[in-house]
C-alpha cells in the first residue's frame, strides 16, 4: 500500500502561526484558513506556498537520526499531522476538518535547520522529510485534533469560505 493511501483519518496535532518573516512560531489551538491566502495572522503567505505542513512521524525520524531533541515547531511549518503520509502527494487534496488543501509540492529544508541541529537539513532533504506546502481551496476554521484525510475526488475546485 502506498503510504499516502493509509486507511482511516489522520489527526491535526499542532498549528503554528508566524508573527513576522523569520519570526517566532506561536502555537495556537485553532486557526482560520483563508481561500487563496493561507492562515489568518500568519506572516508568510504566497500564491503557491500558502500553508506548510509536516508529519509528526517524519519529524521524529529525522530528529532521532540526528540525535536532536528539538521541538517540531523548530521546523517552522504551520501544521503538524499524524497518521497520514505526505510523500509523493503533489496535486492531491487533503481535508482537515472542513478545510480542503491542494498539496502543491515538497518543502525542502533550508540552512536554518542546521541551526536547530547539526545534519538536520541534509536528513530532511529527500523523501518529503521536510514536509509539504499547500494552497487553500476553501476557507474555514481548523482546530488541533481535527481529522485529516485524503479526498478521492482529485478535482481541485476552489470553493468558498466556511465558518
Amino acid at each position: 500500500m502506498n503510504p499516502s493511501e493509509r486507511p482511516g483519518p489522520g489527526r491535526l496535532e499542532a498549528i503554528w502561526l508566524k508573527r513576522a518573516h523569520r519570526g517566532p512560531m506561536d502555537a495556537v489551538a485553532e486557526a482560520r484558513a483563508i481561500l487563496g491566502h493561507g492562515l489568518e495572522g500568519n506572516a508568510d503567505k504566497g500564491k503557491i506556498r500558502q500553508i506548510t505542513i509536516i508529519e509528526r512521524e517524519m519529524w521524529e525520524a529525522v530528529t532521532s537520526r540526528t540525535g536532536s531533541d528539538a521541538p517540531p515547531s523548530s521546523r517552522r511549518a504551520n501544521l503538524m499531522l499524524s497518521g497520514i503520509s505526505l510523500a509523493g502527494t503533489r496535486n492531491r487534496i487533503l481535508r482537515i476538518g472542513v478545510v480542503r488543501l491542494l498539496i502543491a509540492g515538497e518543502t525542502k529544508p533550508c540552512e536554518r535547520m542546521e541551526a536547530v541541529a547539526d545534519g538536520l537539513e541534509q536528513a530532511m532533504y529527500n523523501g518529503w522529510y521536510g514536509g509539504a506546502f499547500a494552497q487553500v481551496l476553501n476557507g474555514g476554521t481548523i482546530r488541533t485534533g481535527d481529522a485529516v484525510a485524503w479526498e478521492r475526488d482529485e478535482a481541485p475546485a476552489r470553493e468558498k469560505q466556511v465558518k
